[in-house]
């Protein structure tokens, strides 16, 4: 949506600003918090992908593969073909922050092996959900473009948009989840220790933060869009 309406200026444009704002500091967060315990290493010297095969092998996933990609914090696991793809951050890498992402990447594997029901609920609904979000924009626009007559449709691109504030609020346990498993499993399995521990538990908690951060974007922009509706249908009737 355009920031000015002819000569007005949008007030609402103000909520994308907050947004991203909240966005940017969740991911600034992140990234400074990765790059601290990158440089703590573990006392074990286990790499991110041993760590991997270890806690794969605890729980029976041995069918489940782990494979080294390009890219910082690209890590991610890929149900459909049963990998686990560590970034070059972590692959290799002996550190503790390392050890959290790749055990955060195998709390999904046993999410999916253990048939946890909010991870089963987020893929089962991505296909749904991107149709509405390819849907919403342009029935919006079109709406607004009818003026009083196109409320209705309008409105209706309003309430799709929101199918993505449903798929992150789905993702929000999902991924909090998997950072419990992971630390559980760190610990239990004795990978890492004492202030290794922390450090581990303090990358997790901050990357958890950028999943809420884009929770409160998205709930922003869905203000945003039924304001802009809502004002729209006053002035043309």
């Amino acid at each position: 949506m355009p920031l000015f309406y002819g000569m007005y200026f949008d007030p609402t444009y103000i909520l994308v600003i907050i947004g991203f704002i909240i966005t940017m500091i969740a991911s600034a967060n992140v990234k400074s918090t990765f790059a601290k315990y990158d440089k703590q290493l573990s006392r074990y010297g286990l790499t991110g992908a041993e760590a991997a095969r270890k806690i794969l092998d605890a729980n029976g996933l041995y069918n489940v593969r782990i494979e080294h990609v390009n890219g910082r914090l690209s890590d991610h696991f890929d149900p459909k073909n049963s990998v686990i793809r560590l970034s070059d951050a972590t692959y290799n890498s002996t550190s503790v922050a390392a050890i959290g992402v790749a055990a955060h990447e195998c709390g999904h594997a046993v999410q999916h092996q253990v048939g946890y029901v909010p991870i089963k609920v987020r893929n089962g609904i991505v296909p749904f959900v991107n149709i509405c979000n390819y849907a919403s924009l342009p029935l919006i626009v079109i709406g607004l473009i009818m003026g009083s007559r196109g409320y209705n449709l309008a409105m209706l691109g309003v309430i799709l948009f929101c199918a993505v504030l449903v798929f992150q609020l789905v993702t929000l346990p999902t991924e909090t989840n998997a950072s419990k498993r992971a630390l559980q499993t760190i610990e239990g399995m004795n990978l890492l220790s004492g202030d290794e521990l922390v450090g581990a538990r303090k990358v997790l908690s901050a990357a958890a933060m950028t999943y809420f951060a884009a929770v409160a974007s998205t709930a922003l922009q869905v203000l945003r869009l039924f304001l802009i509706v809502q004002n729209s249908n006053r002035r043309n009737r």
